[in-house]
This record gives structure tokens, C-alpha cells and sequence, in this order.
């Protein structure tokens, strides 16, 4: 009875871990509705001018990606990562320009900070096309611009955001979203449509 018991708890340990990202995923898969073509951010028009390799589009077809718990955990490293070891700070200050987005070393703002997370997500195996630079309003900060990354997937659209540590669907967020990037074409930005009713937040867990 007690060696059947040993053998049985790490299989229940893993069962338990393995239920709150279930239940994450069970949540209702709704994507952002994309309105018409708009302009790229000139920040964005700036790095690709600098950083042309990093602006391609994708030639494999688009597609979304399959989110298993592994992938969720890692999006949960990535984000964390990044939002730990790069210290929020101005363009004004690092720069001294009012707007400039560059990859960060250990110092950026949320623009670079979002660069950041999809260069490595991309290194990690996910596809360009999952992953799209977006810009939002917070009402927090009396509807200042700020960047985030949308994650694609066939759970849905998550956000990875370098003022919180959680993972939110996009509905989620309190956020006004503006534009983001094509999933077909890094360089090509479209606006995004207001949500009407959507469900309430539930966190994803570690």
C-alpha cells in the first residue's frame, strides 16, 4: 500500500500543477476584430531602418500556434525574464529623444522591452506571425501610448506586458487597443476594434 502511494504521488503532483493552466485554456477563444490598414509607428519605421533582419516577413505560411502547457510556461519564463532584467527607462533619458525604440541590453522602455520578448520567443522556436507588436491606451495613465506584445494562438491572443507579471488574454486587460503588426507582415500595421461584452479575467498560473 505505501510503496503503490510513492509511486502515485508525483503522478498527482503533476495532475495538480497541470490544472490551473488547464483551466486557462478552457478559456473562451475570442481573437481581436482587425479594422483597415494604418500607419506604422515611426519607431518602428526607425529600428527596421537600423535593424533590417529583424523586419522580415515570415515565409512560412501563417498559421497559429498549437498552446500546450509547456508553450504557456514559456511565454511565463520569457516574459518574466525579460520584465526582470530590463530596467524601465525613458527614451528621453537613455537617448535623450523623445521616441526611439532599439533592442535593450539591460535598460529600455516598453517598446524595447517588446522587441526584446519577440526576439527571444522567435529564437525559442515560436513563429513571426504569433507574434505582434501592439499599441494600446491605459487608462491608468490618463490614456498614455504604450506597447505590448500579442501572442497568437489557438487558445487565443495573450498579452505580454512589462507592467505586470501575468499573462491576460487580450480581452483581459483594461487596455484601449490601437494597432499591431500583421500576422502575414511584420511591416504591415492594422488598426484594431473596440470589444463589446467579453468574459472577466482569470490569471494563468506558473
Amino acid at each position: 500500500m505505501v510503496s503503490t502511494l510513492a509511486r502515485l504521488l508525483p503522478v498527482l503532483a503533476l495532475l495538480i500543477a497541470a490544472a490551473p493552466a488547464q483551466a486557462f485554456l478552457a478559456r473562451p477563444v475570442i481573437f481581436a476584430s482587425v479594422g483597415s490598414v494604418t500607419k506604422a509607428p515611426n519607431g518602428w519605421l526607425q529600428f527596421c531602418s537600423e535593424n533590417p533582419a529583424e523586419c522580415r516577413a515570415s515565409p512560412e505560411p501563417q498559421q497559429d500556434v498549437k498552446l500546450t502547457p509547456d508553450l504557456l510556461q514559456q511565454l511565463f519564463t520569457i516574459n518574466a525574464f525579460v520584465n526582470d532584467r530590463v530596467k524601465w527607462t525613458s527614451d528621453l533619458d537613455r537617448y535623450g529623444k523623445a521616441e526611439r525604440w532599439a533592442m535593450p541590453l539591460d535598460r529600455g522602455d516598453c517598446e524595447d522591452i517588446v522587441l526584446l520578448k519577440r526576439r527571444m520567443l522567435e529564437r525559442a522556436g515560436w513563429p513571426i506571425g504569433a507574434l505582434l507588436i501592439t499599441t494600446v491606451e491605459d487608462p491608468k495613465l490618463s490614456g498614455s501610448l504604450h506597447a505590448v506584445l500579442t501572442v497568437r494562438t489557438d487558445r487565443g491572443e495573450f498579452i505580454l506586458d512589462n507592467q505586470s507579471p501575468e499573462i491576460l488574454f487580450w480581452y483581459e486587460t483594461n487596455y484601449r487597443f490601437l494597432s499591431r503588426q500583421s500576422p502575414s507582415d511584420p511591416n504591415l500595421w492594422v488598426s484594431l476594434v473596440d470589444p463589446k461584452e467579453l468574459p472577466g479575467p482569470v490569471l494563468a498560473q506558473r
